[in-house]
């Protein structure tokens, strides 16, 4: 290649990167963005809780199976209220979401405040991180084989809790991550100073900077174990937890379909309200005061 076409080839590079530069700025500050987003948004809102909705309404329909809203009746709500197998194992499943919950929160705290603070995290995150990776039947299979044939116990509402937990505490681990990574640690050097002990330290600067990220970890233990059912089908024993329960009845009894319609939509109108309750007094009335 002769000069004068290296001379040209090179006045025309630099061009060329400032035409792309100059493409990615004006399509990154294109004000049609936030409408897409916008619209995005509703669209996502809309397949959460119109699904939710619909599945209210036809637990009041006389013929649930045929999608149809018409004609309306209470007989569901009546034979679910006849019905009190479903109580032991809604018991079940809302103690163990307590007991899941409570243990995302120490677990989550102590692990999250720990790894900002090592020199090289990254190994002890992506250990800690692996199980959501992990589809929960194989999961919940290598727990079974690990716990029922190489330790030889007996499966019940502890193994229940032990395939919970590995599920619930990833992420519980992030929520108190995501607080603990920013969070200053000069307060903790300059209370230090000042005389202050360990746990002083903690519940007086630590506790209240990161109690939205403990609480939110304790509400995601709650919620995934109270609905899980893929390692609990093989964690189970004998013990029965109420998605088991919703699975077997609408697996086995078509006619039962209806109640379980019904008794979805109480559990939702219970807990909906409350964890909205719950987050507008957190996040709002919380970070008033």
């Amino acid at each position: 290649m002769s000069e004068g076409a290296l001379s040209a080839a090179a006045a025309v590079a630099p061009d060329r990167v400032t035409a792309t530069a100059s493409f990615w700025r004006a399509l990154s500050a294109w004000r049609g963005w936030a409408a897409i987003a916008k619209w995005l948004g509703l669209v996502v809102l809309i397949l959460t809780y119109v699904p939710l909705m619909w599945l209210a309404v036809m637990s009041f329909s006389g013929r649930p199976l045929s999608g149809i809203p018409y004609p309306l009746t209470l007989d569901h709500y009546a034979s679910l209220l006849g019905d009190a197998r479903w109580v032991e194992p809604f018991i079940t499943s809302f103690v163990m979401g307590l007991i899941v919950a409570g243990a995302c929160m120490v677990v989550a705290t102590m692990v999250g405040r720990s790894i900002p603070r090592m020199r090289r995290p990254g190994g002890v995150l992506l250990i800690a991180l692996t199980p959501l990776f992990v589809p929960g039947l194989t999961m919940g299979a290598a727990l079974f084989i690990f716990i029922r044939t190489y330790l030889e116990l007996r499966l019940g509402a502890w193994s229940i809790f032990v395939g919970h937990l590995v599920w619930a505490l990833p992420f519980a681990l992030l929520m108190v991550l995501v607080i603990a990574t920013r969070f200053d640690h000069r307060l903790l050097e300059a209370a230090e100073d000042l005389g202050a002990k360990r746990w002083r330290r903690f519940w007086d600067i630590e506790f209240p900077i990161m109690r939205p990220a403990i609480i939110g970890a304790g509400l995601f233990g709650f919620l995934l174990s109270f609905n899980e059912l893929l390692r609990s089908i093989f964690l189970r024993g004998s013990e029965t937890t109420m998605p088991i329960f919703n699975w077997i009845m609408a697996a086995s009894h078509q006619s039962q379909v209806p109640i379980i319609f019904s008794l979805a939509t109480i559990v939702l109108a219970v807990t909906l309200p409350l964890m909205g309750g719950f987050f507008w007094v957190l996040f709002t009335r919380l970070d008033r005061s």
